[in-house]
């Protein structure tokens, strides 16, 4: 073929290929604590105070709290956005759109509204009736306790991702089924008095590993896709000597550290029977809530080291000098995003294809005007809103 043939066949093509061009965005994760228990007269019976009724009740009294988690979503301004503890209701999302609209959308005391015209809230483990004794008590199928994850009815802590890119929703990969004895070398709870598994088979091989669910989300980013790994693993506390919870935190966390290890990763499977892991040279950012640190509480902490320390991510330990001050004692404190004093929220982007320009915990200073909305729990959350500002690289 000639040279100015192979030329004109070259601009024929050109105009209909997408190439991915370099964006600046916002990644954030933030537990809001918008579940059902955060809003009911605690001195009356949880379990007959509260329903996958309670947080939309909540949104439509104007309720200052939640304009608060509205106001601190606004000044940040994330492209992305992970709610961790946030109820989910039904697959009509209602909560979530009402949420969006009555408080996102509206400015907050002088702040821009804001608006994702792109959210994913899928259902997850908590609340769910196992029909058996998953807590030990004696009794079988009684909600929080028996269910899959801990909650008093289905949807109860659940999680939510915001966008203002789109969501490829055809893709998106759930693991809210995945058996928690399909995980190999599975961390098994052993009763101390007996040496044996605190489980029976039965329970054994019923249990599920997410506590909520591991949820793989693929963003387009001007013509980029970037996984959104999201998850809120269950507190490693709770439990008893058998460290039934604390074992279940740390391989929840490992799920996502053989996630992205396509040599490790053959095993898992997700709810539409599809397995193995994340394909190398997938650019992803790890959310959420992980209920662990490698240097603070009572985690098992290998799993969560692992991650901070494997090569494929980036770890820039995003910092607040409220934070610091607000645990002096604690070398750590600079790096909390909870107001118990500890890092727990992560945002965690892959060392492929990101550059990161910036980090931060949305924690005012007591000096500060905005200090109003982190004052107490009452005033927003008991954790702080933590975000990384990235650039993606051109293809």
């Amino acid at each position: 073929m000639k040279k100015h043939t192979i030329i004109a066949l070259l601009a024929l093509a050109l105009p209909q290929m997408t190439f991915a061009q370099a964006t600046t965005l916002k990644i954030a994760t933030f537990n809001v604590s918008m579940e059902a228990l955060n809003y009911i007269d605690h001195n009356r019976a949880e379990a007959e105070s509260v329903s996958e009724k309670t947080l939309v009740n909540a949104l439509a009294s104007d309720h200052q709290q939640i304009k608060n988690i509205a106001e601190i979503i606004q000044r940040v301004n994330p492209d992305i956005l992970l709610l961790n503890e946030f109820d989910y209701q039904d697959d009509n999302n209602k909560t979530l759109k009402i949420f969006i609209a009555n408080y996102l959308n509206k400015g907050q005391q002088g702040q821009k509204a804001i608006d994702y015209p792109y959210f994913y809230q899928g259902p997850v483990n908590t609340g769910i009736n196992s029909g058996l004794d998953l807590n030990g008590d004696g009794e079988k199928g009684k909600l929080p306790g028996d269910g899959f994850g801990y909650g008093h009815f289905p949807g109860h802590f659940g999680m939510a991702l915001l966008s203002k890119y789109p969501i490829d929703i055809a893709n998106i990969r759930s693991f809210q089924h995945f058996k928690r004895h399909d995980m190999p070398n599975a961390l098994v709870p052993i009763d101390p008095v007996t040496n044996k598994p605190w489980y029976s088979n039965q329970v054994w091989q019923a249990l599920r590993l997410s506590s909520k669910s591991h949820w793989d989300v693929p963003v387009e980013v001007n013509g980029k896709t970037i996984h959104i790994l999201a998850s809120h693993p269950t507190p490693p506390v709770f439990d008893g000597p058998e460290d039934r919870n604390g074992k279940r935190n740390h391989d929840e966390i490992r799920f996502w550290h053989d996630y992205i290890t396509p040599e490790a990763s053959d095993y898992i499977y997700d709810d539409n029977g599809k397995k193995g892991g994340l394909k190398a040279a997938k650019v992803f950012v790890i959310l959420g809530d992980l209920n662990a640190s490698s240097v603070d509480g009572e985690a098992i902490n290998t799993s969560i080291s692992a991650l901070l320390q494997d090569k494929k991510i980036q770890d820039v330990m995003p910092q607040s000098q409220a934070g610091e001050l607000h645990t002096p004692d604690n070398v750590n404190a600079k790096h909390h995003t909870s107001n118990w004093g500890m890092r727990v929220d992560y945002v965690l982007p892959s060392a492929l294809d990101f550059t990161i320009n910036d980090s931060g915990v949305f924690w005012p200073l007591a000096s500060d005007e905005s200090y109003r909305l982190i004052k107490d729990r009452n005033a927003s959350s008991d954790h702080r809103l933590v975000w990384l500002e990235l650039t993606t690289k051109p293809e």
